[in-house]
This record gives structure tokens, C-alpha cells and sequence, in this order.
């Protein structure tokens, strides 16, 4: 079973080539406002982090994904699935 904390080391490694140099990931990290991500950037992100779980992220619940912890969270309850 995939815990939080395995989901969280995990998801990080994605996270870490769409991470401004010198910008220090956190869980409390803001995936667009602090990562500067545009729009291509994020379905990148996401096609990403869907293989490397086999999980699909629904489109209406991006908006309520602003955080490294939320996405944890998003993430967690999409394997539980």
C-alpha cells in the first residue's frame, strides 16, 4: 500500500524538473503561483504524474489543487480508488 509519505517523496522527484533553479520545493509549496507554471507546463506536469501512478485526475478537480499537499492528497485518494 502507497503511503503519504511515499507519494509525497515520489511526487517531489516529478516535481523537481518543472522547480525554478534555486527554489526550494515544500509541501506548502503553490504549484502555479511560487513554480510559475503556464498552462502547457501544468499538463505536462500531470500527464507526468498519471503514468507514473495509472491514475487519471479529473479536470474539474484541478481547480481546487493549489498546493504540493493538496496534489498529495488528490493523488492518495485517486490510488485508494
Amino acid at each position: 500500500m502507497t503511503t503519504n509519505a511515499d507519494i509525497l517523496s515520489q511526487l517531489m522527484e516529478i516535481l523537481r524538473p518543472f522547480t525554478k533553479e534555486g527554489h526550494q520545493l515544500r509541501e506548502d509549496t503553490k504549484l502555479v503561483a511560487e513554480l510559475g507554471l503556464d498552462s502547457l507546463q501544468v499538463m505536462q506536469m500531470l500527464l507526468k504524474i498519471e503514468d507514473h501512478f495509472d491514475i487519471s485526475i479529473p479536470l474539474n478537480n484541478l481547480p481546487t489543487i493549489q498546493t504540493v499537499q493538496e496534489l498529495v492528497h488528490e493523488i492518495e485518494a485517486l490510488v485508494k480508488a
